[in-house]
């Protein structure tokens, strides 16, 4: 099954990803517990995207794209604005966090705790981040 939404990069449209994931992933899924943990990785991917990346601009937009099959369930999320480049990117401590008491940077982090793969890539002026979580109990039928 394939699912998609587009939204503009305001930060008010963070609650309408939540709930489009949420009620999406309720026909497949058992767990809440799992639902809320992809719900929370997409929502600080998407986040990212609308304040970093586009910086909150609503005249952009960024699309979700939800496949689900039996395995699992793979997340796709584009924009095109500014390019994240993931070999830029250094994953704190928790220890250097917590000890310079730091807001911020460990969404990525969470978000490759969750999900089994995160992978950034450009095409066609294209940004997109696919996440891939296979389900831990079987989906419903």
């Amino acid at each position: 099954m394939k699912f998609n939404l587009k939204v503009y990069c305001e930060k008010t449209r963070l609650k309408d990803i939540r709930e489009f994931i949420s009620e999406k992933l309720k026909a497949y899924v058992h767990d809440d517990l799992e639902i809320n943990q992809m719900v929370l990785a997409v929502d600080e991917i998407c986040a990212n995207l609308i304040i970093h990346s586009n910086y909150c601009n609503a005249n952009e937009a960024i699309n979700l794209e939800i496949l689900v099959n039996k395995d699992g369930v793979t997340f796709e999320i584009s924009d095109e604005g500014e390019k994240f480049d993931i070999n830029k990117y250094k994953e704190p401590s928790i220890q250097e966090v917590v000890h310079t008491k730091k807001k911020g940077g460990i969404g990525l982090m969470l978000v490759r705790r969750i999900m089994d793969t995160v992978e950034f890539v450009n095409k066609d002026q294209r940004n997109t981040c696919i996440m891939y979580k296979r389900f831990i109990h079987e989906p419903k039928q």
